[in-house]
């Protein structure tokens, strides 16, 4: 289950955001107020953050900005009702990846989150991730490289190892899972999901993922 934060200080669409994320089983954590958020972004890991712009406390674009400084890769989408150029050059500035102007439709909402959680890497200042001493990801090209020479992936394994890549040492639910691999009008297959973990330790190392029984996989590269 992916986890999301909401700052949105509209009491009433603070609350039909969450439900309505709720409902499509996303978990929601949501604040009113600037400050609210910066102690729950230092207090737990998100998956998406959803940020409104004019908040009391920190506004959404400041706290964006320090969160990243900060280290915080997590992609970010404004709620706002701004239009300008100016402010949407500020916006993308700060560090967000997409924006959503008010009023919008929460099916919008839904397939702008969505895009953003089944993308690749966010905000890393590094071009390559080590997985083991002569395998690593190159984040940029989103191809994985082993002694040096690039091997191609199916679609599904792609998907796969970027969520493994980006959750390491998490235990990812088979549910969470299915969520990244399978669009919204494919059936997600606990059989083909067996194939593509079978197909990842063929190429990666059977010890890179590790199943944990009755809950699901868990990555771990090599320190």
């Amino acid at each position: 289950m992916s986890k999301i934060l909401l700052l949105e200080d509209d009491a009433n669409l603070n609350e039909t955001v969450t439900e309505f994320l709720e409902e499509e089983g996303y978990e929601v954590v949501s604040v009113y107020d600037g400050y609210e958020a910066q102690e729950k972004l230092y207090e737990s890991k998100y998956d998406l953050l959803l940020l409104d712009v004019n908040t009391p406390g920190i506004n959404g674009f400041d706290l964006l900005k320090e969160s990243r400084e900060e280290g915080i890769v997590a992609p970010a989408i404004y709620i706002t009702s701004m239009d300008s150029v100016d402010d949407l050059e500020k916006g993308f500035e700060s560090g967000c990846d997409d924006y959503i102007r008010k009023p919008f439709a929460l099916k919008e909402l839904k397939i702008r989150v969505e895009t953003l959680l089944k993308r690749g890497f966010f905000h890393e200042d590094k071009e390559l991730l080590q997985i083991s001493k002569n395998i690593a990801y190159d984040i940029k090209n989103g191809e994985l490289i082993i002694d040096g020479k690039s091997i191609s992936l199916g679609n599904k394994e792609s998907r796969l190892l970027k969520l493994f890549m980006k959750t390491e040492g998490e235990v990812l639910a088979h549910e969470r899972i299915y969520e990244h691999l399978w669009d919204f009008d494919e059936e997600p297959s606990d059989t083909a999901l067996r194939t593509y973990i079978k197909n990842l330790r063929k190429i990666i190392g059977k010890e890179r993922i590790v199943s944990i029984k009755k809950q699901g996989y868990k990555f771990i590269t090599e320190k």
